[in-house]
């Protein structure tokens, strides 16, 4: 599972590396309202919290699908704006945000109420009854705040514009000018970093500095960014954009709307691994050790290492079922073997098993 960026025709000065103030404010407003996402702010969250103006709390609380289940790409206008790239502060790119056409505008906000067309062209909520009913539909399952947020939203988008761009001058003041005065510097000495990789090395080596989840396959002209999902976009004439940010980690996402220009909003400091499994090996270390035997079998192996005579006979088992076990135990990286002597050893990876929770929650919230 993946998704995928067809850069066919794209030329090296058409990707840009831009850190965006914007975007950045978004991920601060998801952390806020998802702390436990991001363990590592816990203290600048509780920070931000006991001191936050209970108003704006309670706003904050109005379009918060906005940003908690990850963010909308309302936080990445220049995307939707041809021929644009982020911007050095906050009002500028608040600027671009109303250079969007009310139709990206609505369906942006309403992405995660109906995600309908996301992938494609089509008829939009406030061009077809159809759609509009069902998003409502479906902002009503998610709680009556939503469902208002939305009726507002489709009855009168301006009014919403102003609403939101207010609201987040209103989180520039209270927070977030004081903590992008410390995190811009950081995302700028990463944006240099990169793009000195792209200018020298190539668009290869910088992708996999962005992440090891991204990979370029240069013969096909396409980008994998291993995710739990399946999507296809494309630069067309257009450019690849990539947004780092300082607040971002485990998340690293792919705007990949129709007609917007692609781009990959990645974290940068973070604590993930050096080589993280992909999702395709995680599920299978996870399957592996689904099975009641294997279960059992690691118990040995974590004690201490094993032949597969000693577990067949620890067992009440055969020798080829204990080697068809140990075998899919080792195709998921999950054991070790050694020889001493005319006997195999086998024993479980301890360090790699520890690691299966922390890299769950990074694989399903990438």
């Amino acid at each position: 599972m993946s998704v995928h960026i067809d850069i066919a025709g794209l030329r090296p000065e058409q990707v840009a590396v831009v850190p965006s103030p914007l975007a950045e404010l978004g991920m601060a407003l998801h952390a806020l309202s998802e702390p436990g996402h991001h363990p590592g702010l816990q203290g600048w969250v509780t920070g931000v919290t006991a001191r936050l103006d209970p108003h704006l709390a309670d706003r904050m609380c109005e379009a918060d699908f906005l940003w908690r289940t990850t963010f909308s790409d309302l936080f990445l206008p220049y995307a939707g704006v041809p021929g644009t790239l982020p911007c050095a502060t906050l009002a500028e790119e608040l600027d671009l945000l109303d250079k969007l056409t009310d139709e990206q505008f609505v369906d942006a906000a309403l992405e995660f109420t109906c995600a309908v067309g996301y992938g494609s062209s089509g008829p939009t909520a406030l061009s077809d009854p159809g759609i509009r009913r069902r998003s409502l539909d479906l902002a009503a399952a998610r709680g009556p705040q939503q469902l208002r947020f939305s009726e507002r939203l489709l009855a009168d988008p301006p009014r919403i514009r102003a609403w939101l761009r207010q609201f987040l001058q209103d989180c520039d003041e209270a927070f977030f000018a004081e903590a992008w005065s410390r995190l811009r510097h950081q995302l700028a000495a990463d944006a240099r970093h990169k793009t000195d990789l792209l200018r020298h090395r190539g668009l290869a080596e910088a992708l996999a500095a962005v992440s090891p989840a991204v990979t370029l396959d240069e013969a096909a002209a396409d980008i994998a960014v291993d995710k739990l999902g399946e999507a296809r976009t494309t630069t067309g004439d257009g450019g690849l954009l990539l947004v780092p940010t300082s607040l971002g980690w485990p998340h690293l996402a792919v705007l990949h709307r129709y007609g917007w220009q692609p781009v990959l909003h990645y974290p940068v400091g973070s604590p993930e691994l050096a080589a993280p499994p992909t999702l395709e090996q995680l599920a299978l270390r996870m399957t592996a050790l689904s099975h009641p035997v294997r279960m059992r079998i690691c118990r040995n192996l974590a004690r201490s290492a094993y032949t597969t005579g000693e577990l067949a006979q620890a067992h009440g088992m055969t020798a080829p079922e204990i080697s068809r076990h140990l075998a899919v135990l080792k195709k998921a990286g999950l054991i070790t073997t050694r020889r001493r002597g005319r006997y195999v050893l086998h024993q479980l990876d301890v360090t790699v098993v520890a690691r299966l929770g922390s890299e769950f929650l990074e694989g399903i919230l990438r």
